[in-house]
């Protein structure tokens, strides 16, 4: 078989056809940078040549989404201390019908709209897959608000939706402008369909409803679409068999299931196969957080 181009062998193996070899991908936060969409850029390449990586998963901080909702976070701005919730911006249940959408341009929504298009300027035509990071609104609810976001669910569940509508408003229109800035496909992450914290119906309402939302604006435009299914004790099932995505991301290393056991489930192309909390603890490491 003849050695594929980055591109050809993602494309082929999302298809689930033969590759030359197995499509290798990490990635990690790095949040010395990671304010400065430029700079982030570059280091972001500069790893896919250090590990020959064959797509980049662009890595804004993790309450980028949130921050713009008035999430007050500590910024440490160092090579191993994230950026990190100081103070929560939802503590009544009434303040979640204060947020409106945002424009896809607004706050750290356009700072991470211009790493995409950095990322594309400063491949300069290298064909290299990059897929954007976005998150599933209710995640983003529970990064305003903590556990309470659960308590407001069930007390309060219209102040809620209506949240949950805006923040799925704002993250459409951030998809919009990352596909006008040639991204290959998204990474959704749902770090909230966990059955310790809600029921499957719940998750249906608050959940599924928006989720589907964001994804259908892109599903049909984009093809490196990556369902991120964090944590354990996950609505895996329902959610591989449901989302209209052609790639599954989930600690399979450690959380249930096993790809033997996934394969049963789906049969959709798996992201996945690093211990990455194995790499975050193991002595002479550096210790990232990886998401």
């Amino acid at each position: 078989m003849e050695m594929m181009t980055k591109k050809e062998r993602v494309m082929v193996a999302i298809k689930k056809q033969d590759v030359d070899r197995v499509p290798f991908g990490m990635w990690y936060h790095v949040p010395h940078v990671d304010q400065d969409p430029v700079e982030l850029a570059e280091i972001q390449i500069q790893q896919a040549h250090c590990y020959d990586l064959d797509f980049i998963k662009l890595m804004p901080f993790g309450n980028y989404g949130a921050h713009d909702y008035e999430l007050s976070c500590t910024f440490y701005c160092t090579k191993d201390k994230p950026v990190f919730e100081r103070k929560f911006a939802i503590d009544d249940p009434k303040e979640w019908t204060e947020l409106e959408p945002l424009p896809g341009y607004f706050g750290n929504h356009g700072k991470y709209v211009l790493l995409a298009r950095q990322v594309k300027k400063q491949l300069k035509g290298e064909e290299i897959p990059f897929i954007q990071t976005i998150f599933s609104p209710l995640t983003t609810a529970k990064k305003l608000a903590g556990p309470k976001v659960f308590e407001h669910m069930r007390s309060h569940p219209e102040y809620l939706h209506q949240a949950l509508a805006a923040i799925t408003e704002t993250t459409i229109n951030f998809v919009k402008l990352n596909i006008e800035e040639g991204v290959d496909g998204f990474f959704f992450a749902t770090q909230c369909a966990n059955k310790e914290w809600v029921t499957e119906d719940e998750y249906e309402e608050f959940g599924v409803k928006y989720d589907l939302q964001v994804m259908d604006s892109y599903k049909d435009i984009t093809y490196f679409n990556v369902l991120h299914i964090h944590g354990d004790n996950t609505m895996f099932e329902k959610l591989a068999t449901k989302y209209p995505c052609n790639c599954i991301n989930w600690h399979d290393r450690w959380a249930k299931p096993t790809m033997v056991e996934a394969r049963k489930i789906s049969d959709k192309c798996f992201l996945g196969g690093i211990n990455e909390k194995w790499l975050a603890t193991a002595k002479g490491q550096k210790k990232y957080e990886i998401t």
